[in-house]
């Protein structure tokens, strides 16, 4: 099991297939995505890889933080988000993982935020079908209808679709197709629906259902600096298929 990434929403587009079909896909940008930490089994009890991304004043941060960041010798990160991986897939502290991880063709799963939107009622929230829009039925046409029992139990049970806050959810969507990578300018380009609001963190990782077989592993890499904490100006070569 490889890491994943942790990219930025930008938005939408389509791409034009070489048949003259043309497939939307959502636009993900990988800018910096660097290794920030690692877990190991004979430290923490398990195998991990932590990564950062997006920059953040030091002002910002805490005394702790400050101090974290500095020990590695990295930027500080705006996000971080830690990904399990196998004890032969760990990458190095301080190395940046390019968009190349991913292949074109290979499935993912994408995790985020959904977007919020408030206070709804059960038909938006639940997708009710509502009452029926005459035969007298008065004003309560997209009503939930019912919502507890008679004198026994006499209550409306716990996690009952009802109407409430809607969206701002952790949601993972599964075995995505990934339609094109563009590693000059850190995009992946994703075919399916995306959790999430322009600008909004998305983790992709290798889809858990259908593995990649192509994959580099244990990733496409660009290996750190360490004079200063950096990647160099040239991309290294990826490590030796695992």
């Amino acid at each position: 099991m490889r890491t994943g990434v942790i990219t930025q929403k930008v938005g939408m587009t389509r791409l034009f297939l070489e048949d003259g079909r043309h497939v939307p896909v959502t636009v993900l940008k990988l800018d910096g995505c660097q290794v920030t930490g690692t877990r190991t089994t004979e430290k923490d009890g398990y195998t991990a890889v932590q990564l950062g991304i997006g920059s953040i004043k030091t002002k910002r941060l805490t005394k702790a933080d400050r101090g974290r960041f500095a020990k590695v010798e990295i930027e500080p990160k705006r996000k971080l988000v830690e990904f399990r991986v196998d004890g032969d897939k760990l990458l190095d502290v301080g190395d940046t993982v390019l968009a190349d991880h991913f292949v074109a063709g290979q499935r993912v799963d994408v995790t985020g935020i959904t977007i919020g939107r408030g206070f709804t009622g059960a038909m938006k929230r639940w997708n009710f079908r509502g009452l029926e829009a005459s035969h007298g039925v008065s004003i309560s046409h997209r009503s939930l209808g019912g919502t507890g029992g008679r004198q026994d139990p006499g209550k409306t049970f716990k996690n009952k679709k009802m109407h409430g806050h809607y969206g701002t959810d952790r949601v993972t969507t599964q075995n995505l197709e990934v339609a094109k990578v563009d590693v000059e300018r850190g995009l992946i380009m994703v075919r399916g629906a995306v959790p999430g609001h322009k600008g909004g963190w998305v983790m992709v990782r290798d889809a858990v259902k259908r593995p990649p077989k192509d994959a580099k592993s244990p990733g496409s890499v660009k290996k750190a600096d360490k004079a200063n904490g950096t990647a160099p100006a040239e991309a290294s070569e990826s490590k030796a298929e695992g």
